[in-house]
């Protein structure tokens, strides 16, 4: 056998065995080594393998042992395609892939983000929307149906009507990208509820369907579940009514089901669609997130693509992750926050659901918003008719867990479809700023001022907040001088209360289409409102200490030049408790006195200016 030193030598490695001086004992022993057992050392000890010889006494103790090691190495490197490093490697991902799943974090602005969403504006011609819209406002306070609700009072607009346009928008630049006469009409399908199905129906007739075609809307109504009494199962009698079987609904999982039937599927199958994307009703930052997501679909082929955010451990937001059968089988699925936590401990994880190095959890906040490509999504739902796994949540009375507080029923959720599909199905997820995509209204002001401090609030007060923060955040990074926010109290909630800017989603439906139209010497005030309503208005040099709204026909090219000044619009804060407010105000706590504004109305083509 050659010496360490020859061994050495043979492999153009220096005689001094440098290269193992992180291990002593292996370097106490390289005399022993033949050149390939050198290089198989190396090898190891850059994959970060020191452990192996960490317990290897003095050359004369143990040599068999030792040369014996390497035999045995040097077999796995032989019997293992590309060699014990591929291996090692190998492992490393496929562990990592174990942990985490596969899935792309985008950067609000850089050019990948700007590109995918010009992939997702193509294919959004290719695409149908559906509306998960079940529920009443009664947990925000507010009697009437959620997607009924202003987004924002600065212009008043309720959720449905910003859905809407932001649906007919992407309808109009998809087509733009397309040199072929494109007339093609986005569907748009709203599941309803026995309480929402009417009050839908008439926000839309009352509204002419806020500009949309009616033939592209489709109402698909859920029915309800019978409630349970006890663990025996038993159905439970309507308190109201002991001739009548309480019904409660049964989730939106039920959507898939709906759809299933309703032949809609094949409908857009047949002419061509691709995507289907389901969101919920009261998200207004939602269509920042659409166009990028749809693209990552779009690019990476996924089956199923699940949007989300980054989300702090133990947060009250379901984790996205990847599970792994004893069989090897895994699925990529979302895991209620309640939930995750005991499972990672059961699991190898004493830790639990801990932050990583980034200071938010590995699991990135599911946000129940999903893309899935169409023609594998029929082919599943041939094979389930759109049944969706169910859970049941009853509530105790006592730690014996024997009696319920209140009636349950079986539940199914929508972002539960993915556990069926065979682990050949490409399931990924997208994850954005929180700041960008995420801020939705369930929460009344009493729940809401409970939530510690730090935490989101999803309350109408930082759900409409959230929208003139990330639209002032957006125009600074279009290179416009937004002024920092302040901070003030509504309901009980801390929030920061940044410009009043919000527009139309034809002027600004891509990062892309709003740097094309801010310039950097533009500037808005804190206490300004700024309200954008046409396709070709420019920030050219505007300063606005008030508030001004601008409203454009698409064949009128209108540059905001000057400086604005006025008394503007001021908010008032209102006590939640005080009943001569509207719901909508009250569960807000805080309305906008309009003192003075300036209102500009650019009705006839051509270019116009707005200067000093």
């Amino acid at each position: 056998m050659a010496s360490g030193a020859d061994a050495a030598a043979a492999l153009g490695i220096s005689g001094d065995g440098e290269w193992a001086a992180a291990c002593p004992p292996l370097r106490r022993n390289l005399q022993l080594l033949a050149p390939d057992e050198v290089e198989l050392a190396k090898m190891l000890l850059n994959e970060g393998q020191i452990h192996l010889f960490e317990h290897w006494p003095e050359p004369g103790v143990d040599d068999d042992k030792k040369r014996g090691f390497f035999d045995q190495v040097r077999r796995l490197n032989s019997s293992y395609p590309g060699g014990l490093l591929s291996y090692i490697q190998n492992a490393k991902k496929l562990l990592a892939d174990s942990k985490v799943p596969s899935g792309e974090v985008l950067n609000f602005g850089d050019d990948n983000f700007v590109s995918l969403e010009a992939a997702g504006i193509k294919e959004a011609r290719n695409a149908a929307f559906v509306l998960v819209a079940g529920g009443l406002g009664e947990r925000l306070g507010y009697k009437g149906i959620k997607v009924a609700l202003p987004r924002e009072t600065t212009t008043g607009k309720c959720f449905l009507q910003h859905y809407i346009e932001s649906i007919l928008a992407l309808q109009e630049a998809s087509c733009k990208m397309v040199d072929d006469g494109c007339q093609t009409k986005i569907p748009f399908v709203i599941m309803t509820s026995d309480d929402t199905n009417a009050l839908t129906i008439k926000l839309l007739e009352s509204n002419s369907y806020f500009g949309m075609e009616p033939s592209q809307v489709k109402l698909l109504k859920q029915e309800k579940v019978a409630c349970l009494a006890d663990n025996d199962a038993r159905l439970a009698l309507d308190p109201s009514d002991k001739y009548k079987i309480q019904t409660k609904p049964h989730g939106h999982g039920d959507v898939h089901s709906l759809l299933y039937s309703s032949g809609l599927l094949e409908q857009w199958k047949s002419e061509g669609r691709k995507w289907v994307l389901f969101f919920q009703d009261t998200n207004g930052l939602l269509f920042n997130a659409i166009p990028s997501a749809l693209g990552v679909s779009a690019t990476k082929g996924y089956n199923v693509n699940s949007l989300a955010v980054p989300r702090k451990a133990k947060e009250a937001i379901g984790g996205i992750t990847k599970l792994t059968h004893v069989d090897g089988r895994t699925m990529v699925i979302n895991v209620e926050y309640n939930q995750l936590d005991p499972l990672l401990r059961a699991t190898g994880h004493p830790d639990g659901d801990a932050n990583c190095e980034t200071g938010y959890s590995p699991y990135p906040g599911n946000i129940n918003q999903l893309i899935l490509e169409l023609g594998p999504y029929i082919e599943e739902l041939k094979k389930t008719h759109g049944a969706i796994s169910e859970f049941v949540n009853p509530k105790y009375t006592d730690s014996t867990k024997t009696a319920f507080k209140s009636s349950t029923r079986l539940e199914c959720m929508m972002q539960d479809y993915p556990k069926t599909l065979p682990p050949s199905a490409k399931v990924g997820f997208t994850v954005m700023d929180t700041w960008l995509a995420y801020a939705p209204v369930k929460n009344n002001p009493e729940d809401a001022a409970k939530v510690p401090k730090g935490n989101p609030y999803h309350s109408a007060t930082s759900g409409e907040m959230a929208i003139y923060r990330a639209n002032s955040l957006i125009l600074r990074k279009a290179g416009a001088q937004i002024a920092d926010p302040v901070v003030d109290t509504f309901n009980g909630q801390e929030v920061e209360v940044w410009p009043r800017i919000t527009w139309s989603p034809r002027w600004g439906l891509n990062f892309k289409s709003v740097k094309e139209k801010v310039h950097d010497n533009s500037s808005v005030s804190q206490r300004s409102a700024l309200v954008i309503n046409g396709q070709n208005v420019f920030l050219e040099g505007l300063s606005l200490d008030g508030t001004l709204i601008v409203n454009a026909i698409d064949e009128a090219e209108v540059k905001l030049t000057s400086h604005v000044q006025n008394k503007g619009w001021i908010i008032q804060h209102v006590d939640y408790k005080d009943t001569s407010e509207k719901e909508e105000i009250r569960i807000r706590g805080f309305k906008l006195e309009k003192i003075e504004q300036l209102e500009v109305n650019y009705t006839e083509p051509g270019k116009h200016s707005l200067s000093a």
